[in-house]
Formats: structure tokens, sequence, C-alpha cells
């Protein structure tokens, strides 16, 4: 056994817990099928949202995981639940109220309300595919539409009908009095309006695997289940979905977490193993809402990628899965640093701690090197007293701290002062708020800036930050209250970078001016 496998096998990473139990699943035979299937599950009832790019993220990892430590192949399928019916016209496209005479119809027969695909549900599956692809990721992509309508799935619908009374127990277990009335698993989809019907069943026949129901007009309806002519009810879709495809690990929502006995028993039912599940918590808004596709708060996937790289958004995905995080801007900075801090530290761990490093879940272990050698929250600062308008105004400030450093040489460092830069107009601008200091904080800053004024040392973090720290520690108890003066009164923010590194960064000159601006009010 190699030790990276050995490494694996015993690692505590939430990846390599998940990638255990699918293994288990297979200890005696390998599958039938010949590989082990993954899955993620999209409703392209709007928009895609990070969300959905988190399930296939964090499905990834563990599809990596897994093949550390076995030899079975995998697949990933990205399945498309787009026969669905239009429930409710989202808010969040253009000219809505042109989709109201499209309610309850299949997405797939919804007209593209963006007039750039053949349908809604076309042009929902297009941008999934497109943000997915933005980040490399390896899969299979499935429309429910084609999938029913192929006859893929049609198996499994004429076991459905064959063991209808069975699964219609699980489902009505479940359910309201008054939903158990008209509740069927099968949608029939109108012959003639082309529209999903929530009707219920008056005959199924399953020899024949045929259903027989009154549409809402009355009228009399005999159909097959099978060649798209039916869907099923989305909880019975679950299961049944499995079971067609021999899925072997599916993780989703917490609010799906109630429903996990129902899929499961509906594969069961339908004579397949359900597959490991995993639960992970639900991304809210800043205000701790749960971010909708529907409504469109949160970030999406082109807000993250306007601010930061694709790499820091997946380090995001993969913290702390099973805890709720909120997901609005203010968290973008923070993973950018963190994402890099770890990439600086991978090269001199062990094994053992490289496992535990989100960087090698994100890159299935062929870490990159970082080449961000200033924070990006330093460069957020800089752009914020430089007043930056590009990015080749902050590499002025940098070809001073690291004169070695290019475009070329540091692309890490290039692509993050693109955006700082937007980042600080977009969002540090509008908020910025300077104070005047106190009389305690004033004569500290006269001091901090005669000592910067008589420096003539090299130009180094850690000798600036020793200047920084001795002008504060005899005045201020704790040391923190002089720190964010310096944040609120010359940065205009509630937290900052570490100053001496600020200072060598912007510039010894520039930080006195900037302290003298401050102290004649013309930051406040």
């Amino acid at each position: 056994m190699s030790d990276l496998r050995e490494a694996a096998l015993a690692s505590k990473a939430w990846p390599f817990d998940e990638a255990r139990r699918v293994a288990k699943r297979y200890e005696k035979a390998p599958p039938e099928k010949g590989y082990v299937l993954f899955e993620t599950g999209y409703g392209p009832s709007g928009l895609p949202h990070i969300g959905t790019f988190g399930e296939v993220a964090r499905t990834t990892m563990i599809r990596r995981a897994f093949e550390v430590i076995s030899d079975i192949p995998t697949k990933l399928i990205c399945f498309s639940d787009d026969l669905d019916g239009m429930r409710k016209v989202p808010g969040n496209v253009p000219n809505p109220e042109k989709l109201t005479e499209y309610l309850q119809l299949p997405l797939t027969s919804v007209p593209d309300p963006f007039g750039e695909y053949e349908s809604f549900g076309h042009h929902n599956n297009a941008m999934l595919r497109r943000f997915l692809d933005t980040f490399g990721f390896e899969y299979e992509f499935i429309s429910a539409t084609e999938f029913y309508k192929s006859g893929q799935f049609d198996a499994v619908l004429l076991r459905c009908a064959e063991r209808y009374d069975e699964i219609m127990k699980i489902m009505l277990k479940s359910l309201r009095e008054e939903r158990r009335q008209t509740y069927s698993i099968f949608l029939p989809i109108h012959p003639e309006t082309g529209r999903v019907l929530y009707v219920p069943m008056k005959h199924v026949d399953a020899a024949k695997g045929e259903i027989t129901f009154d549409d809402e007009e009355g009228r009399e309806w005999t159909l097959p289940v099978t060649g798209g002519n039916v869907k099923l009810q989305w909880k019975p879709d679950f299961g049944a979905r499995w079971a067609a495809l021999g899925v072997d690990f599916e993780m989703y929502g917490k609010d799906h977490s109630t429903n996990t006995p129902i899929y499961d028993g509906i594969c069961r039912v339908l004579g397949e193993r359900p597959p490991e599940h995993f639960t992970y918590e639900l991304f809210l808004d800043e205000n701790g809402q749960k971010i909708s596709k529907s409504s469109g708060n949160g970030v999406s996937i082109d807000e993250w990628l306007t601010y930061a790289s694709t790499e820091s958004l997946s380090y995001f995905m993969y913290q702390k899965p099973k805890t709720a995080k909120r997901m609005y801007f203010d968290v973008i900075p923070k993973a950018v640093d963190e994402y890099h801090q770890q990439l600086r530290a991978y090269p001199a761990q062990d094994v053992k701690a490289q496992l535990n490093n989100p960087v090698w879940h994100i890159h299935g272990g062929d870490v990159p090197e970082s080449t961000l050698i200033v924070p990006f929250a330093m460069l957020l600062n800089l752009a914020s007293v430089s007043g930056a308008e590009d990015k080749e105004q902050l590499w002025g400030f940098i070809k001073r701290y690291a004169p070695d450093a290019t475009a070329r040489s540091h692309p890490d460092l290039d692509a993050a002062a693109g955006f700082a830069v937007r980042y600080f107009n977009d969002f540090v601008k509008p908020t910025r708020q300077y104070r005047a200091p106190t009389e305690q904080e004033r004569e500290a800053l006269l001091a901090l800036r005669a000592e910067l004024a008589a420096y003539d040392g090299r130009i180094e973090d850690e000798a600036l930050q020793s200047i920084v720290y001795s002008v504060g520690r005899d005045r201020f108890d704790p040391m923190r209250d002089w720190f964010t003066a310096l944040y609120e009164v010359l940065l205009g923010a509630s937290q900052g970078p570490r100053f001496g590194g600020f200072i060598a960064l912007y510039g010894v000159d520039e930080t006195v001016a900037l302290i003298d601006r401050a102290l004649k009010g013309e930051l406040a």
C-alpha cells in the first residue's frame, strides 16, 4: 500500500470520511455497473446559484478522496429536473410578467425570457454547465426531459406502476390529510396543453403500464407511464432516479434531511440499494436568510468571480460543510487570504497534514505554488488610501515593495490586484467612514509620524511593525485600541492589515503624508 493511500485511509478530513463510507459499499465485490456513481441534482427553476456549485464542488472533493483509497472507476452525474412544471415566475428574469401564461408547463417548454435558448430550462441548464465548466469539473450532464422521453427511465417507471401501492403507502405517511385525498406519485403531462397536472389517479394499470385520470375540466385520459407522458413527483423522483441510475452517493441540504427515509424507502421498494448521503447546512445571506435561486439573494457565482479567484470559492465551500455559513460579499477577502495561507503551508507539510489541508482537496493533490506575496486585505487597504482606479496603480507600489515581482512571475498577485481595485470601488469606498482622532490618538499619531520621518533603515515589515508597536505600547492598554485607531483614522475601516506591512507596501513617506492629512482633518 502506498504512503498516500495509507495516510488517506486514516485521514480525518471530511471528504475522506465520506469516501470511506462509499468504499464500504463494495468491500465484498465491485459494482456490477463497473463504476461508483456520484450524483448531484439541480432544480432549474431559476438561475443557478452558489449552493448548486457547492454541491458539485464538495461531491468532487469526495470523489477525488475516493479515488485515492480505491481502484474502482468513478463517474459524476449532474442531473437537472427540467421536466418539472414552472410553479412560479422567478423575480430575477427580464419581463417576468410575460411568463405567467406558461405556469405549470415543464421548464423545457417555457420560452427563454433571455431570448438565447430554445426554452427557459435549456437556458438555466446552459448557465449551470458554463459555471461548472469554469471550475474544470469532470461530470456527465443529464436532462430529466431527455431521460424521461428517451426511454432511459421506462423500466423504473413501469416498476413504479407495479409497486404503486407500496410507494403511495410511503408517501401518504408524510402528507397532511387534505393532500392525501388527491395525491399521486405520477404527474401526467396533458396531451393537449402540455401542462404538468397535479390530479388524483382513477386507475393505475400495472399490467399495461398505464394511468387513468380526469384533467381539470373533468375529461378522462389514459396515458402510458413511459416515453415522457408522465413525470414523478419530486420526492418519488429522487428515490426512483437513484434506482434507475444506481447512484452510490448524493449530498443535499439540511432542508431535505427529513425526506431521506422517503427517498431511501422508495429506492428499496424499486429493488435497489439507496446511496450514501451527506447532509450539509444551508447557505445564508448577510441577514441570515436562506439563499434562494428564485429571489436571487446572497452572492451568485458570477459575482464571486468578479472579485476573487475560483479557488477561493472552492476554499469557502470546503470549510465546515455541516455548519451554516453566511455567504455575502464581506467573506470574500478572508477566503482569498486563507486559501493562500494554506497554499504557502502545503510544501512543508508531511503527507498526513497535506491530506488535511483544504488545498489538496481543491486541487486533487496537484497543488500549485502561491504567488500572492501581498495579502488581499492589504491590497484592499492600498487601493483605499491610494484611490487606485486600476491595478497598474497598485503595481506602482508593489514594484517598490518587491522589485523583482511582475505580472507574469506572480499571476496570483496580478489577478488579486485587479480584484482588489474592483472590490474596493464597489464595496469599500461607498461605506468607508473615517473619524477624527482623540487627543490621546493624536499624540500617538504625531509620535508615529516623527519616528517614520526619521527612519532611515531598510523597508521591512518587521522593522516598521516594531516602530508602530513601540509607539502604541506606552500609550494604549489594551494595544488593540491603538490598532483600531490606526484603521479608523487612517483607513476609514474598523479592521485592517498588519500595519508595519502596510507601511512597507504603501511607503514610509506616503504614510507620513497620510498621517498629516488625518491630523489636518482632510480624511474625516
